[in-house]
């Protein structure tokens, strides 16, 4: 019995992969079609073209780097437009096997991680990349050609976006940590000095090594932490509340 429900949540399982790998397959295709692997790659490299010379553009170094490069792009972006199908199926697949205040609290965690991800990936790209890249430019010296290469531009992106996405993530961390009994709120709050020197030295490994990037990093964190702690105190107040209420069954059994 147990080995056919095994064998029955594996089905599921490969149905739902697969209907995940058709979503995203049609968000590629509809790419392709309009607006074009080429025209999704500019708009990821616009924030380095507006502040490069004028005349100046990204090289390719390698020979099928002008195919291949895009074509990965595009594939990042249609998986990012599936992503919201991606989660449904996903909460599908476990939410049977959760109980009901697991499931008050697993679908607001999820919606809300993805959406802080989302905001921490547009933060980087309409706030941060144009500053960095003219800071960067600034200090290069007059007497070479700033060209960079599209893939290690790629390889650039793909981290700092990865960077913010999971730094925008504190906020549910400090409250899944608090819901779940691990730490209290003012323990966090007497940590916050770890905190923020953590912060700054999570900064300054992952980002480039300039100012301006690395504060566009730590500033955000440590506003997102105290966001975190004060959304805590209300969620883990409701907890404590719910805990302390009696139970409407007497211990005998019968309901009054």
């Amino acid at each position: 019995m147990q080995q056919d429900t095994f064998i029955s949540h594996l089905v599921e399982l490969r149905e739902r992969l697969l209907r995940v790998m058709l979503a995203v397959f049609v968000m590629l295709a509809a790419l392709l079609i309009w607006p074009g692997a080429g025209a999704v790659y500019d708009l990821l490299a616009l924030p380095l073209i507006q502040t490069l010379p004028e005349g100046s553009k990204m090289i390719a170094t390698g020979v099928i780097t002008p195919f291949v490069i895009p074509l990965k792009v595009t594939a990042l972006a249609a998986f990012l437009l599936a992503l919201p199908y991606v989660l449904y199926e996903l909460w599908a697949f476990v939410a049977p096997g959760l109980y009901e205040h697991e499931k008050r609290l697993a679908l607001p965690i999820v919606v809300g991680s993805t959406l802080l991800f989302f905001l921490g990936v547009a933060f980087c790209y309409f706030l941060v990349f144009g500053r960095v890249f003219s800071f960067i430019l600034e200090w290069a010296p007059k007497s070479i050609t700033v060209a960079p290469d599209i893939e290690n531009y790629l390889n650039f992106v793909i981290t700092m976006f990865i960077s913010f996405g999971l730094a925008f993530e504190i906020p549910i961390a400090v409250i899944l940590l608090v819901r779940s009994g691990i730490i209290s709120v003012e323990k966090l709050a007497e940590a916050r000095s770890y905190v923020i020197l953590g912060s700054a030295f999570v900064a300054a490994i992952v980002t480039p090594p300039d100012a301006v990037s690395m504060l566009a990093l730590f500033i955000p964190m440590c506003i997102l932490f105290e966001v975190g702690l004060f959304v805590a105190r209300f969620t883990g107040a409701r907890q404590k509340e719910v805990e302390s209420r009696p139970s409407s069954i007497d211990p005998t059994g019968k309901v009054p």
